[in-house]
């Protein structure tokens, strides 16, 4: 009997046309991303800086509507790409700085060798072998020629001419993450209502709020990681000061970035502590190392489960190998990924297992 045209299709050519769509649309994601995949990166730092620094962007926005669309994203991006910046010309100035006195230390070495600085004596561990050692292998000239001739000068070049190709692809990441934060400021509020509905089509109730979840990620991630590592670098800093460290504001600003990432402040500071011991200051460097303790137990223990674990309502376990697991998989991007994902499958774990009404 035939079929009357007048009835819709049924089986597997009903489905045809949705599954073609379907396909349609995943093989264009898969498109676009492997186009993109160079710059995600990028555009992955500029969405994390346009969620920290929204909530100040809304309340200028409120207080000045007619500049939203221009002036203060300019300002604002401006804001964030000098945070950048200023840190890295602060690291120029002193590398300039140094450069000409290790020219002239370099020229001397070669004419006369580098004799052991006191310092090593005053080693508590291994100072006497590596006297021994700087003796054979760099106090004596020739020794030191043979030294520095055993370095391969092609090597040399390809590595600093790979450093450059790396650092001139940065800069462009870098240029493009801070326009694409110029956009997201500019049309932020039309993009995050876009991403909702999107979400509540795609995924229902529960993808707007895995979305909302994930951005209160973000925000108590930046405060508890970025905003606390930078106090922790300026009251290191001050220690650094008064205990006679040398390069006291720069090795402050390291050791802010270091704290960024658990447990690595103490490798700075503790540097810092060793420095001092080797100069004779033995006490300070005591002092500083246990200052530097105390200001991370503090931190880590108490201020950073607040904000992070506030904002997210993770258990700190959950919030700590999230950071640790993302930085190893992601890199310092996964300093914030990390913590959102965790946030996003503890908030599907926690709907899943409700109870359910009878």
């Amino acid at each position: 009997m035939p079929a009357d045209p007048a009835q819709p299709p049924t089986g597997l050519v009903a489905g045809g046309p949705a599954l073609a769509r379907a396909a349609l649309v995943a093989g264009l994601v898969l498109l676009g991303l492997w186009t993109l995949h160079g710059f995600l990166p990028a555009l992955a730092w500029a969405v994390i800086l346009a969620i920290a620094a929204w909530p100040a962007f809304e309340r200028a926005g409120r207080r000045w509507p007619g500049q939203r669309r221009l002036v203060l994203p300019i300002l604002f991006t401006t804001a964030l790409a000098l945070l950048f910046l200023l840190p890295l010309a602060l690291l120029a100035v002193q590398a300039g700085r140094e450069a000409g006195g290790l020219l002239h230390w370099l020229q001397e070495a070669q004419r006369s060798g580098l004799p052991p600085p006191d310092w090593l004596a005053n080693l508590p561990l291994g100072g006497a072998q590596l006297r021994h050692w700087w003796q054979e292998n760099l106090a004596d000239p020739d020794s030191l020629a043979e030294l520095l001739a055993r370095l391969n000068q092609s090597q040399v070049i390809g590595m600093g001419r790979e450093l450059g190709v790396s650092l001139l692809h940065r800069v462009i990441l870098f240029a493009f993450t801070i326009l694409t934060l110029f956009f997201l400021f500019r049309d932020g509020t039309a993009l995050t209502a876009q991403a909702l509905r999107a979400s509540a089509r795609g995924f229902g109730p529960t993808g707007e709020r895995v979305a909302r979840q994930m951005v209160a990620s973000v925000h108590g991630t930046v405060d508890g990681l970025v905003l606390v590592g930078l106090g922790e670098g300026l009251l290191l800093g001050i220690a650094y000061a008064l205990a006679g460290v040398p390069h006291p504001t720069l090795l402050g600003a390291v050791t802010g970035l270091a704290a960024i990432i658990p447990f690595a402040a103490p490798i700075v500071f503790g540097g810092a502590a060793l420095v001092l011991a080797a100069q004779g200051a033995a006490t300070a460097g005591l002092a500083v190392f246990l200052f530097g303790l105390a200001v991370v137990f503090v931190a880590d223990h108490a201020v950073r489960p607040a904000l992070i674990g506030g904002a997210t309502r993770l258990p700190f376990l959950l919030v700590l190998l999230g950071i640790l697991g993302g930085v190893e998989s992601w890199g310092l991007l996964g300093l914030f990924l990390g913590p959102a994902l965790m946030a996003a499958l503890a908030l599907l774990w926690q709907e899943w297992t409700a109870p359910r009404p009878g």
